[in-house]
């Protein structure tokens, strides 16, 4: 399953690559870290199967919740799946914000 580093995913966001970053954090979770990775658009997890079908396809994508284990890998795997280039952020919405990357206010 294919990943990617908070290093790596500032460096595409730096260089203004073309990819989609999906929050997947659960909801409460969500709110009560109050703020998101900037460019990223929230999914509820629990809805992947209502929602898969609109990630866009020409494009890479990166999904990231709260620690970069279950809910962000189990999503990659479906999307990668079905055809998507979807990669997991490693350490999640935590190991971002640890290693000083900007967040934004939700």
């Amino acid at each position: 399953m294919s990943r990617i580093t908070s290093c790596e995913l500032m460096e595409w966001q730096a260089a203004g690559r073309n990819f989609t970053l999906l929050d997947v954090r659960r909801a409460g979770i969500r709110a009560a870290d109050a703020a998101a990775i900037p460019g990223s658009r929230w999914l509820e997890p629990e809805s992947v199967f209502a929602w898969k079908d609109s990630v866009p396809r020409d494009r890479p994508v990166v999904l990231y919740c709260a620690h970069g284990r279950e809910i962000s890998q189990g999503i990659a795997a479906t999307l990668e799946a079905m055809g998507l280039d979807a990669r997991y952020l490693i350490d999640g919405f935590t190991g971002w914000r640890d290693a000083g990357q900007p967040t934004q206010s939700l």
